[in-house]
């Protein structure tokens, strides 16, 4: 039988610091052979006695417990299906989590999600799936988009890069190593002007270039418009997160982008024990599953 191993590291463990986020060919470090139909037995963990939920996902975060023995991938529909004991795992809201073919990476990673949990269900460590789930629930709808879409450009007007100090040396190195070619990029490669602020004022971007914007992520398909919600939502930048879905860095250089004020703390004070190792990981969790789903792997 195929052995699914674990994908996605544990929140305070030491080698997480070395995700899989390290660039968008992300190599799985979910091992699996060649053949999806035959999946790996564990024992049952027992049912938190309660009324039944619609699906598999609402029933254990329900129960916050393993009631699952298997976790397979079957082909089907042109796509790739997760199946718990054989049956069809489903969103919050009652749809398959069929993924396309062309996102096989993306279906592994959710498999080897729910195949990682042990007796007691952790929710911080299903990312794909609850992107995924989002995706399938709720970026197929046109006025979900646009409402995600006002919402993510109100980022754009407060975004993290265009707020830029003048010391000490330490910040001002670090945002012209993370920033300045980022800023260079989105304004040459989609002909808008951003303006930047070394001071509490707000920096005021062209109108234009909030409809441009617009227009770009129209263009987006229900897997990268939850894959730049999330990544914008983490990284708190419109122009890291659209870096990111449009492959021009990778997560590992999202999460160094948006973490430039703190990386500068930490080379000052030192890091904070439980709190900086934390967001660290999760940080890279959640950029590295952003970056997953937005691709073709």
């Amino acid at each position: 039988m195929a052995s699914l191993v674990r994908t996605l590291p544990r929140a305070h463990s030491a080698s997480s610091r070395r995700l899989l986020c390290q660039s968008h060919r992300i190599s799985p470090v979910l091992a699996f052979s060649s053949n999806w139909n035959h999946v790996q037995k564990r024992t049952q963990a027992t049912v938190a006695e309660s009324g039944p939920a619609v699906t598999a996902t609402n029933r254990a975060e329900a129960t916050l417990k393993r009631f699952w023995k298997t976790v397979g991938i079957e082909k089907r529909d042109n796509g790739h299906l997760v199946t718990l004991d054989k049956r069809p795992l489903k969103t919050p809201s009652g749809k398959h989590l069929l993924l396309p073919k062309e996102k096989r990476l993306a279906a592994i990673l959710v498999a080897g999600e729910w195949d990682n949990q042990d007796t007691l269900l952790k929710q911080h460590s299903l990312p794909m799936t609850s992107l995924t789930s989002r995706a399938i629930d709720a970026l197929g709808d046109e006025e979900t988009r646009k409402q995600v879409r006002a919402q993510l450009l109100k980022y754009l007007e407060t975004d993290t890069i265009c707020f830029h100090q003048t010391e000490p040396q330490t910040i001002v190195d670090l945002q012209a190593q993370h920033w300045n070619p980022l800023l260079d990029w989105v304004q040459s490669e989609f002909s808008v002007q951003i303006s930047t602020s070394n001071s509490f004022f707000r920096p005021v971007h062209p109108e234009e270039t909030f409809k441009k914007f617009d227009e770009v992520m129209q263009k987006f398909d229900p897997w990268e418009m939850a894959a730049m919600e999330r990544a914008v939502y983490t990284s708190k930048s419109f122009i890291i997160a659209l870096a990111l879905i449009k492959r021009q860095i990778t997560a590992e250089q999202a999460a160094q982008a948006s973490h430039v004020e703190v990386n500068s703390q930490i080379e000052k004070w030192g890091e904070v024990e439980d709190s900086h190792d934390v967001d660290y990981h999760d940080v890279r969790r959640q950029l590295a599953s952003a970056a997953v789903l937005s691709s073709n792997l």
